[in-house]
């Protein structure tokens, strides 16, 4: 196994020296014959990085080797493009649906700030609902960030919302009004349901400030169910600055002596392939440093880059600019012999990585609704030929842009990957149909929780779903990251 440090935002710098693909990266950006020149330097880059790395490099065919044989064909082609976003856009395979992952940079200082869980946030996931045929949207909160302006107003999880900056919710102006959370202060209304009416509870006015997101957010011991002592994990990303808080929890949980683990991974997206390994590590302590836990694949120029991740008995431990401050051994679960995970669609890539990878050793059952089916990850580009693009470090200092491109396919020990479309729960329970009484994380009578716990009794665990037509789950897209479903390897992975 390669040594893989962790950069939680995931993904992030690396210095090795290319060759890997058809050209000398460092030759020059026109022929001193052409007669056309490239407009925007940064479109060179784009298209060389792309060439590169791209995991679907060869299924493009503006990636072709051949593209740049011709200078001057070239520069004409990347001369159509007006900015290099544009460009890098063009060049997703099936976007959208194939590629619905890679993206463009535009400040790769402020993009690993944001990987590290600080951004500038109202600390708040939202989900949007229509709660009636008479087209009634709310906005119930699902999670509140410790000390984020949302806490600090007292917002709470299962509070609801049915206006912003007094706009009352509808199927017509919803998307216009939901926008308004990108705005740095906004109003909320507030309100309580009772038989299906709702009753004002007041507003409030909330500012966005740079919020710092512990992912570890609750441990929690339940003694007594059904005579098992059951460890509850609420888990929200997989953030290399915060592996020593992780570990920690397992050693309270350890400590407790759990025979029983319920891990909530509902709003977690993913992050680090790293910490993914080390959450690993600590669930199923009965592995060995020698048992494989995942394997990257790269594209045909980057073989040289496969490589596996075995379980680990020890972790690096990381701030958050990504520098290793230490290591320490993992706290390991002996106890276990399955694993419950609750899911949603937020449920993605590092997260799932979980669940195929433990597959193979312990029996995983999956509570809630199909996660996201996300089996690919990134690394970051940046503009640095004489690395392949992988250095931060030796990166054109005359601006931040970026790239952020799928570049591998992960798989488990028995080879296994076909998770594109999500995994399906074995019980599934739609949080929003309960949308007027949603509980905090780790009360016993919160519903998707109750069905783990209630399977653990014994007690016959059926799929829990009102099926009302009339309730269906609306995105709020204003609070969406493009990094919220990411899975990623940093720089000394590929040294």
């Amino acid at each position: 196994m390669k040594k893989i440090s962790y950069i939680l935002a995931l993904f992030l710098f690396v210095n090795i020296l290319a060759g890997c693909s058809k050209k000398n990266n460092d030759d020059p950006i026109v022929n001193p014959t052409n007669t056309v020149s490239i407009d925007n330097p940064i479109n060179n880059f784009v298209w060389k990085g792309m060439n590169s790395w791209y995991n679907w490099q060869s299924n493009v065919s503006n990636l072709a080797d051949t593209k740049d044989d011709n200078p001057e064909s070239y520069a004409t082609y990347l001369n159509k493009y007006s900015t290099p976003e544009d460009l890098f856009n063009s060049l997703l395979f099936d976007a959208g649906n194939t590629d619905r992952f890679s993206w463009f940079i535009q400040d790769y200082v402020e993009q690993q700030k944001q990987f590290q869980g600080i951004s500038l946030s109202f600390g708040f996931r939202l989900q949007g609902v229509k709660i009636n045929a008479n087209g009634d949207i709310i906005l119930y909160v699902r999670y509140v960030s410790n000390n984020s302006p949302a806490f600090d107003a007292g917002i709470k999880r299962g509070d609801i919302i049915n206006a912003i900056d007094g706009v009352v919710l509808n199927e017509t102006n919803y998307n216009n009004t939901v926008s308004k959370l990108s705005n740095d202060t906004v109003t909320l209304s507030f309100v309580t349901e009772n038989n299906g009416a709702l009753t004002s509870a007041g507003d409030k006015t909330i500012t966005a400030t740079e919020v710092s997101d512990n992912p570890v957010y609750l441990t929690k011991v339940f003694d007594n169910i059904n005579g098992q002592k059951v460890g509850y994990l609420v888990y929200n990303g997989f953030r290399s600055s915060y592996n020593d808080e992780l570990n920690a929890a397992f050693a309270d949980l350890k400590a407790a002596g759990i025979n029983e683990l319920i891990l909530d991974l509902r709003l977690n997206g993913g992050g680090s392939v790293e910490t993914s390994t080390y959450l690993a590590s600590m669930i199923d302590g009965s592995t060995t440093t020698s048992d494989k836990f995942a394997e990257l694949k790269f594209n045909s120029k980057h073989t040289n880059e496969n490589s596996t991740y075995t379980f680990q008995d020890t972790q690096n431990d990381y701030d958050v600019t990504g520098a290793k401050t230490g290591e320490e051994s993992i706290n390991k679960l002996t106890t276990l012999s399955r694993l419950y995970v609750l899911t949603s669609h937020s449920t993605a890539s590092a997260s799932e990585m979980i669940i195929n990878g433990l597959k193979p050793y312990m029996s995983v059952k999956v509570i809630g609704t199909t996660t996201y089916g996300k089996n690919v990850g990134s690394i970051t580009l940046y503009d640095s030929p004489s690395s392949d693009y992988t250095s931060q470090s030796s990166a054109n200092p005359n601006h931040k842009n970026a790239m952020q491109p799928i570049v591998f396919q992960i798989f488990n020990k028995l080879e296994q990957s076909d998770y594109t479309q999500g995994f399906t729960p074995d019980i599934e329970v739609v949080e929003y149909e309960y949308w007027n009484n949603i509980l905090p994380f780790g009360d016993e009578n919160e519903v998707v929780l109750k069905a783990a716990l209630d399977d653990i009794r014994g007690i016959s665990a059926k799929s829990s779903s009102i099926k009302d037509k009339n309730i269906s789950p609306l995105k709020v897209l204003p609070l969406e990251n493009k990094f919220d479903k990411e899975m990623y390897i940093t720089n000394d992975f590929l040294n």
